[in-house]
């Protein structure tokens, strides 16, 4: 899995940290993504998916591999 973010997009909604706060945090000035691994372990995979499902300005891209 390759994950990417599009900044831009973002609306720093904070559900992608919520639900996989391993993969995803948030810069304390505005709240935007911010992307801590982008090929993340397969135990992480669902959340990864998860957080680009929830993610409402679906600034969140899972490629798999």
């Amino acid at each position: 899995m390759k994950v990417d973010v599009d900044v831009p997009k973002c609306v720093a909604s904070g559900q992608c940290v919520l639900i996989a706060p391993e993969v995803f945090d948030q810069r304390d000035e505005d709240g935007m993504v911010v992307l801590l691994d982008e090929t993340p372990a397969p135990e992480l995979h669902s959340a990864v998916r998860e957080s680009a499902t929830v993610c409402p300005a679906a600034a969140i891209h899972v490629r798999e591999s």
